[in-house]
């Protein structure tokens, strides 16, 4: 007899529960709405181990559940991080997931996703000698249509949106207290948004093949307009435009509020983002952080693609950045750690 799937899942001890940070009030014919709310879900183990819960923001069109398990049925990094101590809290992006969407409060919607845009993210043709940690077969269609099902539209205005999400973060900040960011890919922008708007609530950011370069025109999203992000940080001095900004040498523009914060972009053997992430990292030193790379394979991590944190070696995936997290973010003396 064959057992059902969560016989097969090992038992747990932990708390857990959700929130709601509310969206802005609108008026519209006399009637008011709220606009872009924000759903986080959190887990925290019996003994909390680490001493700032960590935020897990999800890709593009996509929602918080690609943190929880993997499309093969493994936990995901979100178990992962609760078991090595920490709280852990995973949000739907404003308009995805569970955080509702409305064309008459947050304007229309981008382009559906497709499969074709999928595969081509996830698992283009020409990583696929290189690429040989997808969690299930190219062909299995019954294993795509269930991938594809948690996709969709984003707010058709980049710039729109990712101001609503950070303000959002931030406030999720404002009520919980420090905490780090681990974002992937089109969430990246809003790691330094968030940062840049509450300095001192951020204690580092892992990004997950952050979406980029910068001044990019991503397919489907929108154009990286400031640089970094679709909405300008607080450069100093402050920058006139856009154009201003491309045409400044490195470095004449500084973010002061992300000065010092610890900063990583991890990136993969198989894809293409990967390239995005090294011209991002160089303009968030120019501006004085303290960012830099982690290559997958210079940690022994190989064949995965922009989809690592659910890839079949996922947890191995996890065993670096869990090395920086620590390196970066706690005392040398675990007496002063928090418990």
């Amino acid at each position: 007899m064959t057992l059902a799937f969560w016989e097969q899942a090992a038992p747990r001890t932990v708390r857990r529960g959700h929130m709601w940070i509310a969206g802005k009030r609108i008026q519209r014919n006399a009637q008011t709405y709220q606009c872009g709310p924000l759903f986080v879900e959190w887990e925290a183990p019996e003994q909390v181990t680490r001493p700032w819960p960590i935020v897990l923001l999800h890709g593009g069109g996509y929602q918080g559940t690609e943190w929880f398990d993997t499309p093969d049925g493994r936990p995901g990094w979100a178990q992962r991080l609760v078991e090595a101590g920490y709280v852990v809290l995973v949000a739907d992006r404003p308009g995805q997931g569970r955080s509702p969407f409305h064309v008459e409060t947050m304007g229309p919607m981008g382009p559906a996703f497709s499969y074709e845009h999928g595969r081509h993210i996830y698992f283009p043709a020409e990583y696929e000698g290189r690429h040989t940690q997808w969690p299930f077969a190219r062909d299995d269609e019954a294993a795509m249509d269930e991938f594809i099902a948690g996709y969709g539209p984003l707010p058709a205005d980049l710039a729109f949106s990712e101001d609503m999400e950070a303000d959002r973060i931030a406030k999720l900040l404002d009520r919980i207290g420090p905490a780090i960011l681990l974002t992937h890919s089109a969430s990246g922008p809003v790691g330094w948004l968030v940062a840049d708007r509450r300095p001192g609530l951020v204690k580092a950011i892992v990004a997950v093949e952050p979406m980029g370069p910068p001044f990019a025109q991503i397919p489907n999203i929108g154009t990286l307009t400031w640089g970094l992000a679709a909405t300008p940080l607080n450069w100093e001095p402050p920058v006139a435009s856009p154009d201003a900004l491309r045409e400044a040498a490195p470095g004449e523009h500084r973010l002061p509020a992300l000065a010092g914060l610890p900063i990583v972009a991890v990136t993969a053997e198989a894809s293409a983002f990967a390239a995005a992430s090294t011209p991002a990292i160089e303009q968030l030193n120019a501006a004085g952080c303290q960012a830099e790379l982690l290559h997958l394979p210079d940690h022994g991590v190989f064949g995965n693609g922009h989809g690592l944190i659910y890839e079949k070696n996922s947890d191995a995936a996890l065993v670096p950045v869990l090395n920086w997290l620590i390196e970066h973010t706690e005392p040398s003396d675990p007496a002063h750690r928090k418990s």
